[in-house]
């Protein structure tokens, strides 16, 4: 599926694969890349979605866990690449567009 640059593929899907420029290495496992799924409300929980929109880290320590397989720990997601970071959050952030302003971006 083909996006426009600036929106995200998760604005037009339920599940996104985001390939990591830096692996996250635990033990023996090598993660190359990590697929989000569209979070529902209540994995939201305890989080400004003000916060989550500006891509603050503390918001995205708290939310990434609960929608990446595999399950990133909150020490994985710290210990991140900042451009992954970026990238994660950004995925993150394109579920949360509301389907009529994916429209108005997509025009």
């Amino acid at each position: 599926m083909t996006q426009p640059q600036d929106i995200p593929a998760s604005a037009s899907t339920s599940v996104v694969t985001v390939p990591l420029d830096t692996p996250i290495i635990r033990g023996a496992q090598t993660i190359a890349s990590v697929d989000l799924r569209r979070p529902k409300s209540g994995e939201l929980r305890g989080v400004n979605l003000s916060d989550l929109a500006q891509l603050d880290v503390a918001a995205l320590i708290k939310v990434l866990p609960r929608v990446s397989m595999p399950t990133l720990t909150s020490a994985d997601v710290e210990s991140l690449d900042p451009s992954d970071l970026m990238k994660l959050g950004s995925e993150v952030v394109g579920f949360l567009l509301p389907s009529q302003k994916l429209a108005y971006l997509s025009a």
